[in-house]
């Protein structure tokens, strides 16, 4: 518990200095205010803004911002220190994901207060659904950052991967063949969820994708970061 915190303490007073991390947690709330208020079309779905930039929030603000965080925490040799202090890889994605999931899911609850016409209930149930597309990505962006050499190596990653899991769902909504693709990530299958509130359709399908996505990549992330903790290890004892 103190590893965490100290890491939780240590993020709160970094973002107030990286502007472009900062801007990862706003832009697409933002956005979303913009687009639901000053374009009114008609025929056009109930909340199609707010569920359009939601998904691509969840693909693209943890994913971008942890990927960045660990890859440069790797580069000036920040994670050296916590892993001679025998940080564990579950003690350090929950301290760096904790502090990326609170600010990510502040967002979250703008995108909640946009919608119209739903229930509190159906409220809460948007913003569960996020939660766990949030925690998702910030496992996939983890994954990166501990495997890349330094933040350029990371951002070379990040920016494919984050395209696909952030702007598939939308293009699945016009094409038929990238749908039946987008099938198998768990952004589209968040998609599939807030996009049917007012049915209330809890589809085994759609959490079964998305579970499935949690379990191979926390798997990934793990062996990683043991192996680099095991690299470290055997570096130190030829230094001596």
């Amino acid at each position: 518990m103190k590893h965490m915190i100290t890491i939780i303490q240590k993020q709160l007073l970094d973002t107030l200095k990286n502007k472009p991390i900062l801007i990862q947690f706003i832009l697409f709330p933002l956005f979303s205010i913009i687009m639901t208020y000053a374009i009114q079309i008609q025929e056009m779905p109930e909340n199609f803004f707010v569920n359009l930039f939601a998904t691509m929030y969840i693909g693209m603000a943890p994913l971008v911002s942890i990927s960045a965080i660990i890859s440069e925490e790797k580069e000036k040799n920040t994670l050296r220190v916590l892993l001679m202090a025998d940080v564990s890889p579950t003690q350090y994605l929950i301290g760096i994901g904790s502090y990326v999931f609170f600010m990510c899911i502040m967002g979250g609850i703008v995108f909640c207060f946009l919608l119209n016409n739903v229930t509190n209930i159906q409220r809460m149930f948007f913003l569960f659904i996020m939660g766990i597309g949030i925690i998702t990505s910030i496992i996939i962006g983890a994954c990166i950052g501990v495997g890349s050499k330094n933040q350029m190596s990371a951002t070379s990653v990040t920016i494919p991967v984050m395209m696909i899991f952030s702007f598939m769902p939308m293009l699945s909504m016009f094409n038929d063949k990238i749908q039946k693709v987008s099938k198998i990530i768990y952004s589209e299958q968040i998609r599939n969820l807030i996009n049917n509130l007012e049915n209330s359709r809890n589809d085994i399908e759609n959490i079964a994708v998305i579970i499935i996505n949690i379990i191979l990549f926390g798997i990934l992330f793990m062996s990683v970061y043991k192996e680099l903790h095991a690299d470290h290890e055997t570096g130190a004892a030829d230094n001596k």
